[in-house]
């Protein structure tokens, strides 16, 4: 799910802050944008994540003071080679008979001769950033949930509209069994042109075909399903994988329904007319739960 939150702490030396922001992914990925200063703490930083999320692309922006975690810092002098410089210089110009002087200003921009000290982080500085990130992490999963209550809701609509409409295929279901047999009994009759049939192995055959042609435990099973997903929207948790296989499930159940009901005449064609508006509902649950934990 999407959101955003954002967490402050007041420190002597100015303020940290931490934003966290969240969009959809299949896995876990956290990202985590910090000065140098706290570095040492990303860890920390990503278990603190990793143990209050399951999915999520999740970046993590932190901001110390200017002077990084706490005072000091700055530019520190290598005098070792300043002093090699230095020797290097004086050795050269004797050598070759030149009266000069070293330039400091020359010397300073040598590679390697000003190094940038940053603040060493005390705990202190980890307590605070992780004090934040917490609280940003609050706001977020605050955020998160409401969201997922409202997308939730949406997908009981949609899995309420599947049951109503497989308690309506199967309404219609008893009409297409005697459908089938008429519309057999009518095609066997202009194939054999006016050769007398049994009719009692005619109603045998029939009934044969007709019962594997019957969508009685498809509709069944299909229900069961859509019973299963409305107690695990109910449930709450964490409910990916689960919904992922019953929506996977129920799409085979409609499948097979549509197979099955394609040669039942008029009955047949309102049963695909409605397995097709199933399919469509359950198409929107699976979209939506590409939202959800």
């Amino acid at each position: 799910m999407t959101g955003f939150a954002r967490s402050r702490k007041g420190l002597d030396a100015g303020e940290v802050i931490v934003s966290v922001k969240s969009l959809n992914h299949r896995g876990l990925d956290v990202q985590v944008h910090a000065p140098s200063a706290a570095d040492e703490f990303e860890n920390a930083i990503r278990a603190m994540v990793k143990a209050r999320m399951v999915r999520g692309h999740v970046e993590v922006r932190i901001s110390l003071p200017q002077n990084g975690a706490s005072a000091g810092g700055g530019l520190m002098l290598n005098r070792t080679l300043l002093g090699q410089y230095l020797k290097a210089f004086r050795e050269a110009a004797e050598m070759h008979g030149i009266d000069a002087q070293p330039n400091l200003d020359a010397a300073l921009r040598q590679s390697g001769m000003l190094t940038e000290v940053s603040s060493d982080a005390s705990p202190a500085a980890e307590k605070d950033i992780l004090e934040a990130l917490a609280g940003a992490l609050d706001g977020l999963n605050e955020f998160r949930a409401r969201e997922g209550a409202e997308i939730g809701e949406e997908m009981r609509g949609h899995n309420a509209q599947v049951a109503l409409l497989a308690a309506e295929m199967e309404r219609v279901r008893g009409t297409a069994h005697v459908a089938f047999q008429t519309r057999l009994s009518d095609k066997l009759r202009d194939l054999l042109k006016g050769v007398q049939i049994d009719p009692q192995r005619l109603a045998q055959e029939a009934a044969i075909l007709a019962d594997r042609s019957d969508i009685g435990e498809e509709l069944a099973r299909l229900k069961i399903h859509s019973g299963q997903l409305a107690q695990l929207l109910d449930a709450g948790g964490e409910v990916g994988k689960k919904l992922d296989f019953l929506l996977q499930e129920m799409n085979r159940e409609t499948n097979t329904i549509l197979s099955k009901t394609s040669g039942a005449g008029e009955a047949g064609l309102k049963i695909t007319e409605l397995a097709l508006a199933a399919k469509a509902a359950i198409e929107k649950v699976r979209e939506q739960s590409l939202n959800l934990e």
